[in-house]
């Protein structure tokens, strides 16, 4: 049991998986390394958290579905770059040469080993007020706190 937790915690800060939220015809993605499975109301979830200000935010709050997206090793530059370059600025999924392809009413990409298609049931952006004045120092002096995006497990495909 203790290696199922291991894993399960490692998902998100290990693996960087992709948070991608929009239709063929616009699209956003982005690497994250916080989230979490679980279940909310008798329903399996996932649970993932990104800040106002990254471009992949506003299509998370426009849309009611979002898939998370895991990847091989081989793909750690690409994952790499998607998470450190906005979507405002350039055709970033293009530049490394991923091929993005619908899943149900979101979009995953080819290169996926899986996805997991969400739907949206919750979003609620972090109160600082009620976080640790240590994480506060850490992550939320120069940017307004994460939202957090609850989507219901859909379909996982692999």
């Amino acid at each position: 049991m203790k290696d199922f937790f291991d894993k399960s915690f490692e998902i998100f800060h290990k693996d960087w998986p992709l948070v991608t939220a929009g239709t063929m015809d616009n699209f956003n993605t982005m690497t994250i390394g916080w989230g979490g499975v679980g279940t909310l109301w008798r329903k399996p979830v996932v649970t993932v958290y990104v800040k106002p200000i990254r471009y992949t935010h506003s299509f998370l709050k426009s849309n009611d579905y979002f898939t998370v997206s895991f990847y091989d090793e081989q793909y750690r530059d690409a994952l790499n770059f998607l998470g450190n370059h906005s979507g405002r600025d350039m055709n970033k999924v293009e530049k490394v040469g991923f091929e993005p392809i619908a899943i149900g009413e979101s979009i995953t990409f080819k290169q996926a080993k899986t996805t997991v298609l969400c739907r949206k049931i919750y979003e609620q952006n972090i109160d600082a007020s009620a976080v640790p004045s240590d994480v506060v120092d850490k992550y939320y002096t120069e940017d307004a706190p994460h939202t957090m995006f609850v989507g219901e497990v859909i379909d996982i495909i692999e």
